[in-house]
C-alpha cells in the first residue's frame, strides 16, 4: 500500500471513530436566569440585601442631612460675621470624611454589603453546582452547559432546568 493510501485510510479511520465517540455523547443544558428567578434562595436573597442597602441608604441620607445643616449653619454664622465659623467648618470636613468613610465600608468594592453579596452566591451557586452534578449523574449526561454562555441553538428536550430546579428544593426540603 501506499503511503498516501495508508495516510487516507488512516485518516478516514479516525474521523470515523472520532464521530463515533460523538454520536454517544449526551450534552443537556440549564437557563441560568430561569433558575435565577424561580429558585426561592435566590430571590430571598436578593430581597435581604435589598433590605440591607436600603437600611445602609436611610443612614447615609441622615449624614447628608446633618452635613448640610452644619453647611447652612456654617453660612449663616459667616455672613452674620458672628465668627469665623472654624468650629463648624471643621465639624463638616468630619462629617464629610465619616461619610466617605461610610460609603467605603457599606457599599464600596469592598464594602460589607458587597461582601455578603458575594458570600450569599458563593453558596447558592455551590447548590447549583451539586443539583446540576446530580441531575447530570442520575439522567446520564456527559456534559451539562449554561444557555446563557453562547449556545445558539438546543433541542428544548435537551433542557434540564426543570430537574435542577426540582433537586435544588430537594435540596433545601433535606436540610
Amino acid at each position: 500500500m501506499k503511503k498516501s493510501s495508508r495516510n487516507l485510510l488512516f485518516t478516514t479511520i479516525f474521523f470515523s471513530m472520532v464521530a463515533f465517540s460523538f454520536a454517544q455523547l449526551k450534552i443537556g443544558y440549564i437557563q441560568s436566569e430561569r433558575i435565577r428567578t424561580e429558585y426561592e434562595e435566590f430571590t430571598e436573597a436578593e430581597s435581604q440585601l435589598q433590605m440591607e442597602y436600603q437600611k445602609v441608604q436611610v443612614e447615609y441620607e441622615k449624614m447628608i442631612m446633618q452635613l448640610d445643616s452644619l453647611s447652612k449653619d456654617y453660612e449663616v454664622k459667616r455672613l452674620m460675621a458672628l465668627d469665623k465659623g472654624e468650629s463648624i467648618k471643621q465639624q463638616i470636613m468630619q462629617m464629610e470624611r465619616a461619610i466617605q468613610t461610610y460609603q467605603a465600608e457599606k457599599v464600596g468594592p469592598q464594602g460589607e454589603l458587597m461582601k455578603k453579596s458575594a458570600q450569599m452566591e458563593y453558596e447558592i451557586l455551590g447548590k447549583v453546582r451539586e443539583a446540576v452534578r446530580k441531575v447530570a449523574i442520575d439522567k446520564g449526561f456527559d456534559y451539562i452547559m449554561d444557555s446563557s454562555m453562547g449556545l445558539l441553538y438546543a433541542k428544548p428536550n435537551y433542557d434540564v432546568t426543570d430537574d435542577v430546579l426540582h433537586e435544588l428544593r430537594n435540596l433545601k426540603a433535606e436540610k
